[in-house]
């Protein structure tokens, strides 16, 4: 996406937070496409390795609410960019959005850096801060520390992000196609300027280079403003669908719609509560003035159908290169995975099967890495979607995240209700479990050759309980994991020996698909 006016422009070195997530993982990529040098600060440095811009870009590990890390990564740095938030991490979380930009500002001042880049949310006007969702409310406020600050800020406002793998765009796309019939919330009815994920990006970029004395905020949007009624319409239409009859129903607060947005859409309710506390208030720019700073070329901003055909393209051909899943799930946790059985940390629960496959090691590769989503677990299917719903009923993020890619895996990756730990090609896929649970837990499958040379199939669930409830939870599991890890360990080298990848090889996934394609077509 990078111009040639931005190639030939000065080369900057640009800090990007964040990078792990939805934009930051997007803007990495960009930046280094226009000529920049990128450096990412990120919590688990690991976890960006196997991005396709990884080996172009250097990695550092710290947080920003910790001012030594952030004073460390800027240093030399010419433009940094704040893409973090800490939205989901509890009932504090607007102190703790404060304390970060803070630090951040304050280490940005005594590092010498130029500019401060930061994407917040597009707030409504002449409605009192104090009415806003306490989301757009800290967003609001971090954009004012950076404005306050000594260092030249740019703060960029948006409303809903339309791109492949967004958050707005997975719940418009999963409300549209998934209710012909749709009983809505009031605010189907409130106005917002939706924009598409490349403007986002080509404003970040342009932003690095702007004038010492541009010091304040942007409203940025695409060119029609729009109804969240008028979006599905208009999706439904793009993706050929049926005209969708919308009722909406004033009964709807926004904790009831996010839970009911959480029990259609892939999107659980601690991210669509936000979305939707947004879409209270009217939302649309009131100047476009970016536009003398970084200009538009002929057909942008990109209008609103346009965004969703590219969106829809993206994801029908497998080409998401970022979701909104990318970013673990905040509090989720991050402890060291347990390697040895005499491990010191406390109590250790195992369950291990090991299996000869009538199958190469690439084939059986190819089924391990092409495990969960829509080409399913392998295993009793129900009970998987009863531990789904289970999670999602307590606040968790449920079984339908599903997959960035339909086949390749990288470090970090959203796996339903797993996020990728460890891969090595070939050997080793290891998943973190983000559900919740009175512990944590590992799922790892390993591609091994056995004393004769055949290939064998070993696969290892671990938990660590914590306390009473996290020993009472595994006990009462137990009895079903002959059913579930043994079904798995069965049916992936079953899979393997025929031939099949993991889209292929299970029935109900051959179902789900015919199901999907039947949606489309309504």
């Amino acid at each position: 996406m990078g111009t040639d006016g931005q190639r030939n422009a000065e080369r900057l070195h640009c800090l990007v937070t964040g990078a792990s997530g939805y934009i930051g993982g997007r803007l990495v990529p960009e930046l280094l496409e226009a000529g920049h040098r990128v450096r990412c600060l990120a919590r688990s440095p690991g976890k960006l390795r196997d991005h396709p811009w990884a080996g172009d870009a250097e990695t550092v590990g710290g947080d920003v609410t910790d001012a030594e890390s952030v004073a460390a990564a800027m240093r030399g740095v010419d433009v940094a960019y704040y893409l973090v938030h800490a939205l989901g991490t509890g009932s504090g979380f607007e102190d703790t959005d404060r304390r970060a930009a803070r630090t951040f500002a304050e280490q940005a001042h005594a590092a010498g850096v130029r500019r401060i880049v930061y994407l917040g949310g597009l707030t409504p006007r002449d409605v009192p801060e104090h009415s806003l969702s306490p989301h757009l409310r800290s967003r609001a406020e971090v954009g004012r520390i950076f404005l306050d600050a000594p260092v030249p800020a740019t703060v960029l406002r948006a409303a809903v992000v339309i791109g492949s793998g967004s958050a707005s765009f997975e719940m418009l796309r999963y409300l549209t196609e998934r209710l012909p019939v749709m009983v809505t919330p009031r605010w189907v009815h409130t106005r917002t300027q939706p924009i598409g994920v490349g403007d986002v990006l080509r404003y970040l970029v342009g932003s690095a280079a702007m004038p010492a004395d541009v010091d304040r905020a942007f409203d940025i949007g695409g060119p029609e403003v729009l109804t969240y009624r008028e979006m599905m319409r208009r999706y439904a239409a793009v993706a050929g669908l049926r005209r969708r009859l919308i009722v909406p129903v004033p009964v709807l607060t926004p904790g009831l719609s996010s839970h009911w947005v959480g029990l259609v859409t892939p999107v659980p309710a601690s991210i669509a509560r936000p979305l939707t506390e947004s879409l209270r208030h009217e939302v649309v720019c009131h100047e476009h003035d970016i536009a003398r700073y970084v200009p538009d070329p002929p057909g942008r901003p990109m209008p609103f159908d346009e965004a969703l055909a590219l969106a829809l393209r993206r994801v029908r051909e497998a080409q998401v290169a970022t979701r909104w899943s990318s970013a673990a799930v905040p509090g989720a946790p991050s402890d060291p995975l347990p390697t040895d059985p005499d491990w010191t940390g406390g109590s250790l629960y195992q369950d291990e099967r090991q299996l000869p496959v009538d199958a190469s090691r690439e084939a059986l590769w190819k089924v391990v890495e092409g495990i969960g989503g829509d080409n399913g677990w392998y295993s009793f299917p129900l009970a998987w979607a009863v531990r789904g719903w289970l999670d999602r009923f307590v606040g968790g993020v449920g079984l339908r995240r599903g997959r960035r890619d339909a086949e390749r895996l990288r470090v970090g990756d959203s796996l339903d209700f797993w996020r990728v730990e460890e891969i090595e090609p070939g050997r080793l896929l290891r998943l973190r479990a983000e559900m919740r649970l009175p512990g944590l837990a590992w799922l790892e499958m390993w591609v091994e050759t056995d004393a004769e040379g055949r290939t064998r199939y070993r696969q290892r669930a671990l938990f660590h309980p914590r306390g009473l409830p996290g020993h009472a939870y595994w006990w009462s599991v137990s009895p079903f994991h002959a059913v579930v890890f043994g079904g798995m360990a069965r049916n992936i080298t079953q899979a393997a020996a025929k031939g099949m990848s993991a889209r292929g090889s299970a029935s109900h996934t051959g179902r789900a698909r015919r199901r999907r394609e039947r949606g489309a077509r309504r």
